[in-house]
């Protein structure tokens, strides 16, 4: 099965340890963040894994030169450009196209999710996305509907919502960094090279559905500001359960 795991960020909120170190190799008791994450992807079937690289991206791939993990990959390389995730996403899309869903990963985030789970949870739908959410603390919410269909999508900080139709009751859910995709996606990308992939689930929700994968129960941490680190550590034997 195919994944990618999201590596090319800056990893601006996490100085100093992004200073001279990509964020995908920033250490979780002595394990790195990609380590933990391509090792979480393998135990769970996915063996064909595409990683993109843009900061210290010599780091990454000679790090996985290095290992020996029980899976293939492949190096979708943005030295020259940054392509934020949607960008980031069809710049790989000759490693993804095919006849089976794939799992998206970002690179900092560190749960105990039962992948595949959550991968035949999206089988059993007819979406063209899945995505793990759950109710907590954001600056930024997906809003779906009744059927826990993506309808929306709000920024706390600057009041901006965006309301694919009129439904009601709307209900607010923060996003954790981990998709289903279906490789049909790939045919609704827009002709640029740099956009998130939060505004091209907006642009087709209303005819494709993009479903939300309710999850309250996992240990989840998004390894996002220099504190989460040692918050991941003291956590580390729960989120490594599997």
């Amino acid at each position: 099965m195919k994944a990618m795991i999201l590596a090319a960020g800056l990893g601006t909120r996490l100085h100093p340890y992004t200073e001279n170190t990509p964020k995908a190799l920033i250490k979780i008791n002595d394990k790195t963040l990609l380590e933990i994450t391509i090792a979480k992807l393998i135990s769970y079937g996915f063996d064909q894994i595409v990683i993109n690289v843009h900061h210290f991206a010599d780091q990454i791939i000679q790090f996985l030169e290095q290992r020996q993990f029980d899976a293939e990959f492949f190096i979708s390389d943005e030295r020259d450009k940054l392509l934020d995730t949607g960008g980031g996403l069809k710049h790989a899309q000759e490693f993804l196209i095919g006849n089976e869903p794939f799992i998206l990963h970002n690179v900092d985030i560190v749960s105990n999710l039962n992948l595949k789970s959550f991968y035949d949870f999206h089988l059993r739908t007819d979406a063209i996305a899945s995505l793990v959410v759950r109710k907590r603390e954001s600056n930024r919410y997906f809003l779906f509907n009744e059927d826990y269909i993506l309808r929306g999508w709000r920024n706390e900080r600057t009041g901006k919502t965006i309301i694919i139709n009129d439904e009601k009751p709307l209900t607010k859910f923060a996003f954790s960094g981990i998709h289903v995709l279906d490789p049909k996606i790939f045919a609704f990308m827009p002709d640029k090279d740099v956009f998130p992939l939060a505004t091209l689930y907006l642009d087709i929700a209303l005819e494709n559905k993009i479903c939300a994968f309710i999850d309250e129960k996992s240990s989840w941490i998004d390894i996002g500001y220099p504190e989460y680190v040692k918050l991941a550590e003291e956590n580390y034997e729960i989120l490594m359960e599997v």
